[in-house]
């Protein structure tokens, strides 16, 4: 059953008729939010609440109106890429909001968890964050509607940089400016979450979920964000670290090639010296990534990483090296 505030939520907007009480079925996959298929009797809808807190082990909570910048960023999106996101069905300030379900559209993790490294699919996910960057990118009025420096600080910046600093004393400092240089850096549309399991495989290139962490500032996250995911998942399954690391160049260079808002070689930059500090955030902050459990796997990021955050690359292939090599 749907929680009441739900349902009344789906009458309000004209979605569920007075009198329908539909079939529901909790989603799993976030820590951030429920999720909830719903089947109405017009078709099957996708309904999802921000919940205040969110389910990791350590306490972390979130301001709920995340939820409405996340439906803004899709609304975004989708003007600037036709299907690029989920099309937004309904929306309030109950804390929810309805949105089309794509069934059948596979998700990357998953293909990335059974070893199917599909590089022109990674070179898709790279030209569309930079169209949507470039679109975005010196937008005063987008910097106004995305004004969100305190929400990226508690759902992006804290637990990730800040936290792993606490528990790596000697990087804290360098995990501590590369938070401040982010905090400070505001040139494009960011969604803030670009992760495989984000990410659908849709029949004109890829649909980008759960932009909770939609935020007006530095698109070097984005792009820094993703590759991380690319260089663990080569972790989590060994035999294909080799065709991930190529989906990290290929990804790289699709979203390189669409940069026009600043020069190359800054925002290459960026996301490389803030690659190494998402690493280390990944199994030292406050969400590790579920799939690594060896000591020695997790011994390993924290090496690359702390050789980095030392001493810092100028270049992904800097980083892209080292890992193949190491």
């Amino acid at each position: 059953m749907l929680p009441e505030p739900v349902l009344a939520f789906l009458r309000r907007h004209g979605l569920a008729a007075v009198d329908e009480v539909p079939a529901a079925k909790a989603l799993s996959g976030g820590v951030s939010s429920d999720i909830w298929r719903v089947d109405l009797r017009s078709g099957p809808i996708c309904v999802k609440r921000a919940l205040p807190r969110l389910r990791v082990e350590q306490l972390w909570e979130v301001p709920v109106e995340r939820n409405r910048y996340e439906r803004m960023w899709m609304e975004t999106a989708n003007a600037i890429i036709p299907g690029v996101t989920p099309r937004v069905l309904a929306s309030d300030d109950s804390g929810c909001f309805a949105m089309q379900l794509l069934d059948g559209y596979p998700l990357w993790k998953a293909e990335l968890a059974e070893g199917r490294a599909d590089r022109d699919f990674a070179a898709k996910v790279g030209h569309s964050l930079a169209r949507i960057h470039a679109a975005t990118a010196g937008d005063k009025d987008c910097a106004a509607k995305f004004d969100t420096d305190k929400n990226f600080h508690a759902i992006r910046l804290e637990p990730y940089l800040l936290a792993a600093g606490r528990v790596n004393v000697s990087l804290e400092k360098n995990l501590k400016e590369l938070s401040e240089r982010t905090a400070n850096t505001r040139l494009a549309l960011v969604h803030g979450d670009v992760s495989p399991k984000n990410i659908l495989i849709g029949p004109d290139g890829p649909v980008f979920l759960d932009a909770e962490c939609a935020w007006y500032g530095d698109p070097a996250f984005d792009l820094a964000f993703c590759l991380n995911h690319l260089l663990l998942k080569g972790l989590w399954v060994p035999v294909r670290r080799k065709a991930f690391l190529q989906c990290y160049d290929v990804l790289a260079e699709a979203y390189l090639a669409g940069v026009g808002w600043e020069p190359r070689a800054g925002i290459e930059m960026r996301a490389a010296t803030l690659l190494p500090g998402l690493l280390l955030a990944r199994v030292d902050g406050k969400s590790p990534v579920e799939y690594l459990t060896a000591d020695s796997d997790k011994d390993f990021v924290r090496e690359i990483a702390g050789r980095f955050l030392a001493s810092p690359p100028n270049t992904l292939t800097d980083i892209r090296n080292a890992w193949q090599r190491s």
